[in-house]
């Protein structure tokens, strides 16, 4: 029991707090990797995938304000009297109670008045959606809602309608122009109508047919009556160049995480002789902008695209 038994008792101290340390660093080890399996603080261990992150909705489905872009629908052309503008009924910032338009349904009546703005032009085609988007931009809006494209199909000839590939690289400036100037705007795209309906609807009224002789898209409404081949041709090119256009508006828009089209939508729905004018029996009625504000309301508050 002399200097061997020390040595023993000394040998087993060390192994006792040799053991001791292991069993701390393993408890420890184990309570760290227990944190982050909770989602603590600490950096996930080396080589194990990082959690997602949750970031807000790109899409808000109540935006607080709305401008529109356009053409002569959105400004409710020919809606209340001949050949003139009537913004009141517009499907997109209208205050008319018969339209209960976008804006309305989105914001209230009150607020709509305060908060909604109608940068549309009659007449206007894609190559000036950048200076509407320009001008529109500096309200500040949450929501920008865009119909365009009919006019660049309704041209003297087919052969003067747009290209297809100058109405993409207009519809990508004008968004590109949007993006930098309201980053975070949401942008609803309508489609654009069957125009070849309309005219199909029209062509059935004397009064809409002499208005259509003043010049009102003659590359489908020209020669109202004629069935021969060379006018079905033309009607169906012009036809066609929509079809065209409307998906230019679709694959531009999907590439923008903030824009909605209303999935061809505008350009299905049947217009019947209660929804177009009754001066030039081409654009919408009172009754067609609000069938316009049912369609954009569903597309703007849908849940999903």
């Amino acid at each position: 029991m002399g200097r061997g038994t020390d040595q023993r008792t000394r040998y087993g101290r060390r192994r006792a707090r040799a053991a001791l340390a292991a069993l701390t660093a393993a408890v420890l080890g184990a309570g760290v990797a227990g944190c982050d399996a909770v989602g603590g603080d600490s950096p996930a261990p080396s080589g194990s995938p990082s959690k997602p992150t949750r970031t807000a909705p790109a899409w808000d489905t109540s935006p607080a304000s709305v401008a529109a872009v356009g053409d002569s629908i959105t400004r409710g052309f020919d809606a209340c009297a001949v050949l003139s503008d009537c913004p009141e009924v517009s499907w997109a910032t209208g205050s008319s109670a018969k339209v209960d338009s976008l804006a309305v349904r989105l914001l209230g009546k009150a607020d709509a008045a305060e908060h909604s703005w109608n940068y549309a032009v009659t007449g206007a085609r894609m190559a000036d959606l950048t200076d509407q988007v320009t001008r529109a931009a500096k309200r500040g809006p949450e929501l920008v809602a865009v119909m365009a494209g009919a006019n660049d199909a309704c041209r003297s000839t087919t052969s003067a309608m747009t290209p297809v590939a100058d109405f993409r690289a207009q519809f990508e400036e004008a968004m590109a122009t949007l993006r930098e100037k309201l980053p975070k705007a949401q942008v609803y795209v309508s489609s654009i109508p069957d125009l070849k309906r309309l005219w199909s609807q029209g062509r059935t009224n004397p009064l809409g047919k002499q208005v259509w002789k003043l010049g009102l898209c003659p590359s489908m409404l020209g020669d109202a009556d004629s069935l021969d081949s060379a006018a079905t041709l033309r009607r169906n090119t012009v036809r066609d160049r929509v079809a065209d256009y409307n998906e230019v508006l679709r694959e531009v828009c999907a590439k923008d995480r903030r824009c909605r089209t209303d999935d061809g939508a505008v350009h299905e729905f049947r217009f019947g002789t209660d929804q177009l004018s009754h001066w030039d029996w081409f654009h919408p009625s009172v009754d067609g902008q609000a069938r316009l504000a049912e369609i954009a309301y569903r597309a703007v508050t849908a849940k999903s695209p």
